[in-house]
């Protein structure tokens, strides 16, 4: 939507949650691969190549926080040494640069923590960590304030087609008529694309687990590290690792197993478990106590293993950005770009498409109190007093910074909303001190009775009714 809001279109972003990045867009590990794993040719190898160097650009655009920390990949024989010239051929096809190869006493430069016995480690100097959902938040605003709309809780329930045309979508909020229909489900593309007469792939659905180390832990590591393991099987997956987040706490995961769910987000303790068994040992200091949450996601996998981006053959207007998994964030800008092209193309069949004059690819974040210095700080309390009213004692978040993500270009009413753009309730106590006061905040900024105020849309209600009042009747007194 934000890269098509550069020309003169009506843009509409149809959304099922009650927020943008609430699945797959936030529920990864915010690593931005450098793009050697992919097969070579893959669109998942294109995109991904040309994802990473994209986004140093999009994020300065954005104003969404990258790091450049680079990855090493440890190994404890010295006969893997061998592995590099191989790993050079595959990167000069693949357009892949920056990797060097580290010795020990290299390796534990960088890494001084590494808890495991090493021989060496390959190094990948291209990857990149974000926060996941601050980006997708920042791509929406951004498409957004360039004259885009987005319409939320609204759920795609059928298509009618003439003449090899979509010529109108029903939702559960009313029915559009669109000149191009974009099919960007996730887990859903394939439901989608049945709608339209245009099932050429299935979607199977893939989970992997997350687990959220304590923000005190993350001075421990300084990038992303991981170590595969000779016996893993698996080749629909890169293993996981521990990954030291642009916040500074630390993700290690995820893994990866089939389910026949696509939104069953549950987690598994012996999965939980092995996680902890197989990654925490290789930094040391790590433990099973420094863990203070756990989630999962559902890649939106293809049984062809590859990305799906492309016009339709047999439905004019309709374009596809589908089976999007790892290394689906890595190549998003790329994507984006991509999509753009075939929908201006597609368009430009029926009518004239020009370029706006006015669009700003510019958008400003919301100021971070807890990364300013002592003179930011002052200054940006004195013009507003909200931010030296610090609500979240975990993460340093102030009232001023929850304020502004309520008034944010996309509608925020739910806590977990304002969790996605400030990081209030992220923390160790995950909420438990700062819930009641997000929730006044909401409360007093929108006019949303407490009551009805949810953790993430639909009926995740946190109260029910008013201290003494009977939550059935509203009437005093509970019996």
């Amino acid at each position: 939507a934000r890269e098509l809001a550069k020309w003169q279109l009506s843009i509409l972003l149809v959304e099922k949650e009650e927020d943008v990045a609430m699945h797959a867009s936030s529920r990864n590990d915010g690593m931005i691969h450098p793009g050697i794993e992919p097969k070579i040719g893959s669109k998942k190898a294109i995109f991904n190549v040309k994802g990473n160097e994209m986004y140093t650009r999009v994020a300065r655009e954005l104003d969404v926080k990258l790091i450049r920390c680079g990855s090493s990949v440890l190994f404890d024989s010295p006969l893997l040494k061998l592995v590099k010239p191989v790993l050079d051929i595959r990167a000069n096809k693949m357009g892949v640069k920056g990797i060097s190869l580290l010795s020990r006493e290299e390796a534990l430069q960088k890494e001084p923590n590494i808890g495991v016995p090493i021989a060496g480690a390959v190094h990948f100097a291209t990857t990149g960590i974000i926060s996941p959902y601050k980006m997708t938040v920042a791509y929406a605003e951004n498409a957004v304030q360039n004259g885009a709309e987005v319409s939320l809780n609204t759920v795609v329930l059928s298509m009618t087609k003439e003449h090899g045309r979509i010529t109108s979508v029903k939702t559960n909020r009313g029915t559009v008529y669109p000149k191009v229909v974009i099919n960007a489900a996730g887990t859903f593309a394939d439901i989608i694309a049945d709608m339209a007469g245009d099932q050429f792939f299935s979607i199977h659905p893939r989970k992997g687990e997350i687990l959220f180390l304590d923000k005190k832990k993350g001075e421990l590591i300084n990038g992303v590290i991981g170590k595969p393991s000779l016996t893993q099987t698996k080749s629909n997956t890169k293993g996981g690792g521990v990954v030291k987040t642009v916040d500074g706490n630390v993700l290690v995961g995820p893994d990866a197993y089939e389910q026949p769910f696509r939104e069953d987000f549950s987690t598994n303790m012996n999965n939980i478990e092995a996680i902890m068994q197989k990654h925490l040992p290789l930094i040391r200091g790590f433990s099973p106590a420094d863990v203070i949450a756990y989630c999962a996601g559902i890649r939106a996998c293809t049984y062809e293993e590859d990305f799906i981006i492309e016009r339709s053959e047999y439905v004019d207007n309709l374009v596809y950005a589908a089976g999007i998994q790892s290394p689906g964030l890595a190549s998003a800008p790329a994507i984006a770009a991509e999509i753009e092209r075939i929908t201006c193309k597609v368009l430009s069949e029926v009518m004239d498409v020009k370029p706006k004059q006015n669009w700003n690819p510019i958008r400003k974040g919301i100021p971070e109190l807890s990364s300013m210095d002592f003179e930011s700080r002052s200054k940006i309390i004195k013009e507003n007093p909200h931010y030296g009213e610090i609500v979240c004692r975990c993460e340093g978040i102030s009232k001023g910074e929850i304020i502004a993500a309520i008034h944010s270009p996309i509608p925020v009413t739910s806590v977990d909303a304002i969790k996605r753009r400030v990081r209030a309730g992220m923390g160790r106590c995950q909420g438990g001190f700062c819930l009641p006061t997000v929730m006044t905040i909401i409360n007093e900024e929108t006019g949303i009775p407490m009551t009805s105020i949810t953790k993430k849309g639909n009926d995740s209600n946190i109260v029910v009714a008013e201290t003494k009042q009977n939550p059935t009747t509203g009437g005093e007194g509970v019996e």
